[in-house]
């Protein structure tokens, strides 16, 4: 599920309840949301944890080797 279908189904305030659960202005999460700033690497895990996995890292950020890094801590 990409970001913008999660808070969409969401309900209303979610966006503001991301941005200060994982300490960023909600105008820069409104940004990731629409497409006009990638996802910060840094960040994905943050969103993954927050939406219970229901959007992973994968899917915001798919250049990114997840599966290395998901295995680095074992």
């Amino acid at each position: 599920m990409q970001l913008h279908e999660y808070l969409e189904s969401s309900e209303r305030g979610e966006m503001a309840r991301l941005s200060k659960a994982i300490k960023v202005a909600q105008p820069i999460v409104s940004f990731w949301v629409n497409g006009k700033r990638q996802v910060p690497a840094e960040r994905c895990p943050e969103i993954e944890k927050f939406t219970e996995g229901k959007v992973t890292c994968e899917e915001l950020r798919p250049d990114v080797n997840w599966a290395v890094l998901r295995n680095s801590g074992k």
